[in-house]
């Protein structure tokens, strides 16, 4: 006699074969650079957005974080999810030390006042060498892909 999966089982197995992309570890507060691909009309670009993550959601797929910035005087913020085929690439710039897990009291402060200290510890220092050293491996296998399928094609 065999039992039939649960729906929760089958939804956490579905989950974990689609979320295939690794982000970098990154919390709240920390400042980070988001390369979203940007449709413009038949042709595709890479548009970075830079600014402060004041709110992670963790939800499976359905994770999102929140990123603001301020361009021209005025307070922009934008919702990514985490899973997203419009993310490139995300990198951290710098490690914020702040004790809350949402930083939405930001929204209220301007000029110096919204500024977080930076995170100088040995934990933070070697996220950062961690990270650096992912982005060096990444940026090996993809030269080392390319010359694959170059040596691939004059092959042919």
């Amino acid at each position: 006699m065999t039992t039939k999966p649960s729906l929760n089982t089958l939804l956490q197995n579905f989950e974990s074969a689609q979320s295939a992309r690794v982000l970098p570890d990154f919390g709240p507060g920390d400042t980070v650079v988001v390369n979203v691909k940007v449709k413009e009309g038949n042709r595709e670009r890479v548009q970075a957005y830079e600014g402060v993550v004041i709110a992670i959601k963790n939800a499976g797929l359905n994770s999102a974080f929140t990123v603001r910035k301020i361009s021209h005087g005025f307070g922009v913020e934008r919702v990514f999810q985490s899973h997203s085929a419009q993310i490139d690439s995300v990198e951290v710039k710098r490690r914020g030390k702040v004790r809350a897990g949402k930083l939405y009291y930001l929204r209220g402060l301007e000029g110096k006042k919204a500024r977080i200290k930076e995170d100088l510890s040995a934990s933070a220092k070697a996220k950062n060498e961690k990270a650096r050293a992912d982005r060096a491996a990444d940026a090996a296998a993809k030269s080392e892909a390319a010359a694959a399928a170059k040596t691939a094609a004059a092959g042919e």
